[in-house]
């Protein structure tokens, strides 16, 4: 069986438990990235019944959100229901810019918490299907299956990589609840994803085309070096971060916290991992400053 029919074979696996145990249609999610535009086509191809969701980060491209829209458009022509979701948290609506000051501490690799609240909070108590692979990092070999129910605590992931794996009855259990995932491309390489979309003319995020390897929230600590490239196109996201910076250190600093962070560019400097700040902590004890900081009593 071929990587394109193995694909469609899973989505409509998720599809039926998706009626059966929710009443509901199966969601794609969609990112307007490239392996999104993939699980777009194999779900259109396969003729299940589907939603398209787009999760709105608001620290996206102009490009992404162009793409997206014009994606939706003709989605929506063919029939295609199609939602954008606005991130919510604590009750009410936040950006990227407002969540920073709430949370009192800039997102980094090892604390994301702007992912779970700007792209991981939708489609709850729903079958979505979404593009990631093990490809993409260890982690996401270690830990991320075909099938797999969304919970905060590991203890409690149920992970299903064959029709006849013994977890199967427990993960369609109908009385376990929140949200399942079918990753229908998750043993895809890189070359695959290209090979297709080149194969199939998939319309895929202009990005792309000027040499972006990855496409997300602009300035993720995830793309590394490569933020100072994405700064350098989209100055006013540089700009938008320190501004977030300013108000999250006013919110420190009227709560009794203190901090070695004089201004906002000393933020940004620290966050872009540049070591030029007398007395950086590591990332590391992001997590001991957090704890701290949250008591009032901040080390940095």
């Amino acid at each position: 069986m071929d990587l394109e029919q193995k694909a469609i074979e899973r989505v409509k696996m998720a599809s039926e438990m998706s009626l059966r145990l929710y009443g509901r249609p199966l969601v794609v999610t969609d990112s307007g990235g490239k392996d999104s535009a993939v699980c777009r086509e194999i779900v259109r191809r396969s003729g299940i019944p589907f939603e398209i969701h787009h999760n709105l980060t608001t620290a996206d491209a102009p490009q992404t959100i162009y793409y997206v829209r014009n994606t939706f458009r003709k989605l929506e022509l063919e029939g295609v229901p199609c939602f954008v979701n606005y991130p919510i948290y604590k009750g009410q609506r936040v950006t990227m810019w407002t969540l920073i000051p709430m949370k009192k501490f800039p997102p980094t690799r090892l604390q994301r918490y702007c992912c779970q609240v700007l792209k991981e909070n939708s489609c709850r108590d729903r079958f979505i299907t979404t593009g990631v692979r093990w490809a993409e990092s260890v982690k996401r070999k270690n830990n991320r299956g075909v099938f797999e129910n969304f919970v905060s605590d590991p203890s409690k992931k149920i992970i299903l990589n064959n029709d006849n794996d013994e977890n199967r009855r427990l993960f369609e259990n109908c009385e376990l609840k929140g949200k399942r995932i079918c990753n229908p491309i998750v043993d895809w390489l890189d070359r695959d994803v290209w090979e297709y979309i080149r194969s199939e003319r998939l319309e895929i995020n202009p990005l792309y085309e000027v040499g972006f390897y990855r496409v997300g929230c602009l300035g993720c600590p995830m793309a590394g070096k490569n933020r100072w490239t994405e700064f350098r196109l989209f100055p006013t996201y540089q700009r938008a971060y320190i501004r977030a910076f300013g108000k999250m250190l006013d919110v420190i600093h009227s709560g009794g916290g203190k901090t070695k962070w004089r201004t906002p560019e000393d933020v940004f400097s620290w966050w872009m991992e540049e070591k030029t700040i007398e007395g950086q902590i590591s990332l590391f004890d992001m997590p001991d400053w957090i704890s701290d900081n949250e008591k009032g009593a901040g080390i940095m």
